[in-house]
């Protein structure tokens, strides 16, 4: 790569040495626990809070969009204040970013419990207004766990082929949790095929003792290795982070990239619960979904290493997304599918993106790096927080278009049965909708994304031999 526009400053970052345990397997089974505690919630929020809301708490599909639009949006915000607080701490003897996992992660679960109360004999204004604030407040703390635990990937180790495994543990940790959600969460939160809200509430319960568990395992688990001095912190270099920010094009194509994937996947997520209960009158079928997503990630997750390898992280990601568009468009062209049916020729799409899953945390890696390459500077917490504020707009649009999308269709929660006009709406929102989306994401990969195999080892070499030259 050519030189960068700034020379690294020569006490920009440094490596522990003996005084912590190599980096290994522990590391990787701690950081894969600690998505395992996120998506607890996440993955029930995303796939079930909508119909929680709509069909217990008789929200309007509208409103709950509107919901979901100004948290997400509320959150990327937070996202972004979180990430800078946490850069400008001095890093203690546990690390800069495990300490808060474990201080936050109670208060996130009480209040991710706390969601899913219906107190009976309520008004709709009041369920509304309960709804607003249990949601915001669950995001922000979100923020306070999510941001330190993904920024953590980039300082416990510097090898990049190490990291690829960090994000293939971390994927594996988001896929059990997923595994857990969608299978047992309709069995659960569902009574004759519909939403009950005893079950709601024993299986956020639940969901909540075992995340608590998990960000407990994160913590005592992983090692911080890769710090910055004391002396370089974030506060009188905004405008210099800004300005390499801004030459980031890594950066700026994965975050567009990363956005429309995670509206894709989320608004499937939403509308996957009234395809199976609506369109197929079988909504415990969801649980075959989550199963079957869980063992095509599976399947996949030995495959990324030597794939990886041989042909690079943008190259792979970007063959499993063309495989994914040619499924979500052959199930829009055949309506009359059985869930079975459906199903089965779901898990050949699944297994295609869960590429892309397996390696975008590394993507996230590697654009940290390539901010330190043109700025000097090391500032994990403040990159990982611009890429998850795009993820959480993402999230926003999804949750708002999902909402938008279902009441456009002419869904009716109050109605025991939905016209055929929106059973056919709800249908194409699962199929044509996602297809286009990734068919986008594939050609931002393909013709934007700048740094393929070559270019992101000749990063790492480059960033590998200053480091040498600097200690």
């Amino acid at each position: 790569m050519g030189q960068p526009a700034k020379k690294l400053d020569t006490s920009s970052t440094s490596i522990i040495g003996n005084t912590v345990r190599p980096f290994g397997m522990r590391d990787k089974l701690g950081y894969m626990f600690g998505d395992w505690g996120n998506d607890f919630f996440f993955i029930l929020a995303a796939s079930f809070l909508m119909v929680f809301y709509t069909d217990v708490y008789h929200i309007s599909p509208a409103l709950v969009g509107t919901l979901f639009l100004v948290a997400r949006l509320w959150d990327a915000i937070a996202d972004v204040t979180v990430g800078r607080f946490i850069d400008s701490r001095k890093a203690g003897k546990n690390g800069k970013f495990r300490p808060w996992i474990f201080r936050m992660s109670f208060p996130l679960v009480i209040v991710g419990v706390l969601m899913f109360v219906h107190i009976p004999g309520m008004s709709t204004g009041f369920y509304e207004a309960y709804a607003f604030i249990t949601y915001l407040l669950w995001g922000t703390l979100y923020s306070t766990v999510n941001i330190p635990y993904g920024s953590m990937a980039s300082v416990m180790t510097s090898d990049p082929v190490e990291r690829t495994t960090l994000s293939t543990f971390r994927s594996l940790g988001g896929a059990l949790a997923g595994l857990i959600i969608n299978v047992a969460g309709p069995l659960i939160l569902f009574v004759d095929n519909k939403a009950d809200a005893n079950r709601f509430i024993l299986g956020a319960i639940i969901f909540g003792i075992l995340s608590l568990t998990c960000y407990m395992a994160c913590y005592k688990l992983t090692v911080e290795r890769i710090v910055a001095p004391e002396s370089e912190t974030p506060k009188g270099n905004f405008a210099q982070t800004v300005k390499g920010l801004g030459k980031n094009k890594p950066l700026l194509w994965i975050l567009v990239a990363s956005l429309l994937f995670l509206v894709c996947f989320m608004l499937v997520g939403t509308v996957n619960v009234y395809l199976f209960k609506d369109y197929f009158s079988n909504a415990k079928a969801l649980s075959m979904v989550g199963l079957i997503q869980t063992v095509a990630l599976i399947i996949a997750m030995p495959m990324v290493k030597p794939l990886v390898a041989k042909f690079g992280k943008k190259e792979l990601a970007s063959g499993g997304l063309f495989l994914s568009i040619i499924v979500y468009t052959l199930l829009y062209f055949l309506p009359n599918l059985t869930a079975g049916q459906f199903t089965g020729v779901l898990a050949v799409g699944m297994f295609g993106f869960s590429f892309f899953n397996l390696v975008i945390w590394a993507f996230v890696t590697d654009v940290i790096d390539y901010h330190e390459y043109l700025t000097g500077l090391r500032e994990d917490g403040t990159v990982y927080s611009i890429y998850s504020f795009a993820r959480k707009v993402g999230q926003a649009v999804a949750g708002g278009l999902g909402g938008y999308a279902i009441a456009a269709v002419g869904y009716n929660s109050t109605s025991q049965s939905q016209t055929q006009e929106a059973l056919s709406g709800i249908h194409s929102l699962a199929t044509l909708v996602p297809a286009v989306i990734l068919l986008v994401v594939f050609l931002i990969l393909v013709f934007f994304y700048p740094l393929n195999k070559k270019r992101t080892m000749q990063l790492t070499a480059d960033l590998a031999e200053r480091r040498k030259v600097q200690n």
